[in-house]
């Protein structure tokens, strides 16, 4: 069966590691935000990064 309820969650300092995206996107969360209010450009392109190698990691591309 399908799921069609998306998890949605927002990205911060205590989520900025690789193992905690990893486990959070192995829990079903669908949709990764960021908040552009807070940090600069590089910091959301690190997370942006993580994010997109922790789906990878566990064939969520």
């Amino acid at each position: 069966m399908q799921r069609t309820t998306k998890i949605v969650a927002t990205l911060g300092p205590a989520s900025s590691s690789l193992d905690v995206l990893t486990r959070m996107l192995a829990a079903g969360v669908d949709v990764m935000r960021l908040n552009f209010s807070h940090g600069t450009a590089d910091d959301h392109q690190q997370r942006a990064t993580l994010v997109r190698n922790a789906a990878h990691s566990i064939g969520r591309e």
